[in-house]
């Protein structure tokens, strides 16, 4: 799993020290502003901003989940990445760096929209950043339940079995 400057998934997963992430793939907390908001939507206080490194080799997803806050995610390295996100539709983007293939370097993605990601190329890998505001919190993650979504969003299911845990 090489991409064109030689590095490999590992190599990454080694030089930015990333662990398992209980969604699939792995990560590492680069950034957490010491800036705390109060906000009625949340159970608490929150950090303004959080930022992570997240990489996903082969066919390793990342499980359909929710959080209450908008999240940006970033391409950096490695192969294109598909972000499938659930509302009232699907809508498919692809990060990467071809624009010439309709691939984006950036996407916002709208609080408690449920989504989840697949690498395009399975002898690959991505790495993306994620900057998620206000700042992450396990108590504002939802990971997807596949027969409430299917039952949801029936149209989509064949996605949503595959990209579920």
């Amino acid at each position: 799993m090489m991409n064109t400057l030689g590095h490999t998934a590992n190599y990454w997963i080694d030089k930015l020290q990333l662990k398992e992430h209980p969604e699939g793939g792995y990560y590492n907390e680069v950034y957490r502003s010491e800036k705390i908001i109060n906000l009625p939507e949340y159970k608490g206080p929150r950090n303004a901003c959080t930022l992570i490194y997240y990489l996903l080799k082969g066919s390793q997803y990342s499980s359909f989940h929710k959080i209450n806050s908008d999240e940006i995610w970033h391409f950096y390295a490695g192969s294109s990445l598909s972000l499938y996100i659930l509302n009232s539709n699907l809508k498919v983007i692809k990060l990467g760096k071809n624009m010439d293939k309709g691939e984006i370097f950036h996407i916002v993605i709208k609080s408690n929209s449920w989504f989840a990601a697949s690498v395009d190329d399975p002898a690959s890998y991505c790495l993306v950043g994620c900057v998620v505001s206000p700042g992450f919190d396990y108590h504002d993650w939802e990971i997807g339940d596949k027969d409430i979504l299917c039952e949801k969003y029936p149209q989509h299911k064949s996605i949503i079995m595959k990209l579920s845990k």
